[in-house]
């Protein structure tokens, strides 16, 4: 269990943000991984004033693919992980479940100008 807690507060021009707050004073040992590799240029600065750390991640090239593409922030000192960014993209959108919802919203309105028609031609 990790004392350092994550919080996202935006996806910005390629670069991931969150707020780090930890039950030590101490700097927080983050780590990004994408595919097992560590992602480089992870920033941390400290915000005395809030007493909390401000975490940026830039979104490595090779993150940004077709399908599914995860990447995971460690607490390397606890090795736990603290938080994630998934980025979805391409065909494999096709069996995501809100293209699934909008073909079944069109096949319904599809049914519904049909059966209208039918009404109409049988009165």
């Amino acid at each position: 269990m990790s004392a350092l807690e994550l919080t996202k507060t935006m996806l910005i021009q390629g670069v991931w943000q969150g707020i780090i707050t930890a039950a030590s004073g101490q700097e927080p040992q983050v780590e990004v991984m994408h595919e097992n590799t560590v992602v480089p240029d992870v920033v941390l600065t400290h915000d005395p004033s809030a007493d909390h750390w401000t975490f940026s991640v830039p979104v490595p090239a090779q993150a940004i693919a077709e399908g599914v593409q995860t990447l995971i922030m460690r607490d390397k000192l606890a090795n736990a992980k603290i938080g994630h960014m998934t980025l979805i993209a391409g065909e494999p959108l096709d069996l995501d479940i809100r293209a699934e919802m909008d073909l079944m919203r069109a096949e319904l309105d599809m049914l519904k100008r049909a059966f209208r028609r039918h009404c109409a031609d049988t009165e």
